[in-house]
């Protein structure tokens, strides 16, 4: 397959692990040209590349746009990879939809259903693949629970519980102020992985019932190199709410920026059927651990398991197995959305994070905090179809026709 020509726009850090990605991994991607309003972000970005040039790797050197409008009128570009800051989304995403660019965006699709309507309603009239993250959902270990939950193996599913607890990124990351304005947030910012993963585990959702608040006006950086200053808080930080699916399960789910707990249970992930319980791994990575329960396990399971303990899984997962992943991308594989799409460009076939699922999702996300507003329950006006399950391929990076 002829490589499909993508721009990045934005070469801020998620962009580190596209770049590593596109350059060796996913072989039917090529990266024709970055751009940033920080021009010596885009040296950077190139300068990987060249790099992996001198290791031997036989790739092009991508151009370096003077601004996003030179990429979108460039012809031989095909794709727009968006890595922007989600407030610029949307303007990013609508211009180059105007200039007849297919879009794969990071999450969110944009930062209320406003934006992200007219971005739909975009690319259907013009006929363009509109896509994006997060694609972990398309990884080794939420698939293989995918297959676990289709084949019955928990029975039929009454249940999620989801949480995402820790005190705030301004610890860690180098500009935090734009995870507390508008577009922001722990549910708009960590809130995609989760309910993307629910919805390819359990189907369409239907309604919403949400609670949130602000727990500090202000927050204090403490990471390089801002350290010492105060930023202003803009959004709700502590949200939590129930979703109900159409098919009669019900998910709890839980995220905040407010609370200080232990790194190595910052995520959890749990799935009840009437025939067993599934732990599923971290949606905000590729791999594992699937873990699984049901009545005769537990019966005969010991009351530690030192495999477990081994990596790190905590006791209280005592009666649980662990489940071998069944499927390819268990690394850190992002990227593995767009390379889907750029084949779906190519061949015809529907691509699986694609912006039904986007849109679905970000009707889920900013109505939690609609909801706790009005003091309701809120039905969801989205539709959602599940994606295809992703398909182990004899080449790893070359995805399925």
């Amino acid at each position: 397959m002829k490589p499909v020509k993508v721009a990045m726009i934005g070469v801020g850090d998620i962009s580190g692990i596209y770049l590593q990605n596109i350059a060796n991994v996913f072989r039917e991607v090529e990266l024709y040209g970055v751009c940033d309003l920080i021009p010596e972000r885009a040296r950077k970005g190139v300068s990987y590349i060249k790099a992996q040039q001198d290791k031997g790797l036989k790739i092009n050197t991508p151009k370096i746009y003077a601004d996003m409008y030179e990429a979108f009128n460039d012809p031989e570009v095909e794709v727009v990879l968006n890595l922007t800051r989600p407030y610029e989304h949307y303007e990013v995403t609508k211009q180059a939809l105007l200039h007849g660019k297919h879009v794969y965006s990071e999450k969110p699709l944009g930062i209320d259903m406003e934006e992200g309507k007219e971005l739909v309603e975009l690319a259907e009239k013009n006929g363009l693949c509109l896509g994006g993250a997060p694609d972990t959902f398309m990884g080794a270990g939420i698939q293989t629970a995918r297959k676990l939950i289709d084949d019955g193996i928990i029975g039929e599913v009454i249940g999620a519980n989801c949480a995402m607890v820790c005190h705030g990124h301004e610890t860690w990351h180098h500009d935090p102020e734009f995870y507390y304005k508008r577009g922001g947030g722990p549910m708009m910012d960590m809130g995609p992985y989760y309910v993307t993963a629910l919805l390819q585990l359990i189907g369409e959702a239907k309604g919403i019932m949400g609670m949130t608040k602000k727990s500090f006006d202000k927050r204090v950086i403490t990471s390089s190199p801002r350290y010492g200053e105060i930023i202003d808080v803009d959004v709700d930080t502590h949200l939590t709410g129930n979703i109900l699916f159409s098919s009669g399960a019900i998910a709890q789910i839980f995220t905040t920026f407010d609370v200080h707990y232990s790194s190595n249970a910052q995520a959890r992930f749990e799935v009840y059927g009437t025939a067993g319980t599934l732990i599923v791994p971290d949606p905000n990575t590729f791999g594992g651990p699937v873990l699984l329960m049901r009545p005769e396990d537990q019966k005969a399971a010991p009351t530690t398991d030192p495999a477990l303990e081994a990596k790190g899984i905590p006791n209280f997962y005592k009666g649980y197995k662990e489940i071998p992943l069944m499927f390819d991308y268990s690394d850190n594989s992002r990227g593995l959305g767009l390379a889907d799409m750029c084949k779906a460009i190519r061949t015809g076939r529907e691509y699986r994070a694609n912006y039904q699922q986007q849109y679905h999702v970000l009707e889920i996300l900013t109505s939690f905090t609609k909801s706790s507003k009005e003091g309701k329950y809120i039905p969801l006006q989205t539709r959602y179809d599940r994606t295809a399950p992703m398909v182990n391929g004899l080449i790893h990076g070359i995805l399925d026709d």
